[in-house]
């Protein structure tokens, strides 16, 4: 303590790395629901608090992470679903709210892009590409994201005005001054 003079501050003490576990019994179904062994978690409490902590890797994969201890999980498609939208405004201006079945509020803009295979061939006009809404940045190049509910999706299609991405006429939604295209234009054979 001799080094130590009045009115200095302390180091934090240095943390260590959490402990692997190794593969939870977890998994997050393409429908949002989380099951522990097997069977779902009914407690939305109790999910809204694993799902503070998931966190994705620089490979992709998935893991539930606090500062004591981590470790990997298995999800089917996304680990959220964007269950609710809300939008105030028109054109540019337009902002697209979306609320997920773990009640994050995410405005769609800059930083929480909407993702849409949008270029798809329309294959007999099936059901179209599946949207997704980014949460938050993982470790890496993967993005922890939202699927888009079906239901969600139609109500975007109802906003959908006429664009172009990458030189390409599309359907797209405007939200914070960013067009998001979700489908090539229909053509005649698709109407």
């Amino acid at each position: 303590m001799d080094d130590f003079e009045a009115g200095q501050t302390l180091p934090p003490p240095a943390l260590k790395p959490a402990a692997t576990c190794g593969a939870l019994p977890f998994l997050i179904r393409r429908d949002g629901t989380w099951l522990y062994r097997g069977s779902p978690i009914r407690r939305k409490p109790m999910v809204c608090l694993f799902a503070s902590t998931l966190r994705r890797d620089a490979q992709g994969g998935y893991r539930l992470q606090t500062p004591v201890e981590q470790g990997t999980i298995e999800v089917e498609d996304a680990p959220f679903v964007a269950t609710e939208l809300e939008w105030h405004g028109c054109g540019r201006a337009q902002v697209l709210s979306f609320r997920t079945n773990v009640d994050q509020v995410i405005c769609a803009g800059p930083e929480h892009p909407i993702r849409c295979a949008w270029d798809v061939p329309c294959d007999g006009c099936g059901t179209g590409p599946v949207p997704y809404l980014h949460i938050r940045d993982g470790d890496g190049a993967w993005p922890i994201e939202a699927r888009i509910a079906r239901a969600v999706y139609y109500e975007l299609a109802a906003l959908a005005v006429a664009g172009h991405h990458q030189g390409v006429p599309c359907l797209g939604v405007w939200s914070q001054n960013v067009f998001f295209p979700l489908s090539t234009m229909p053509d005649d054979g698709c109407a």
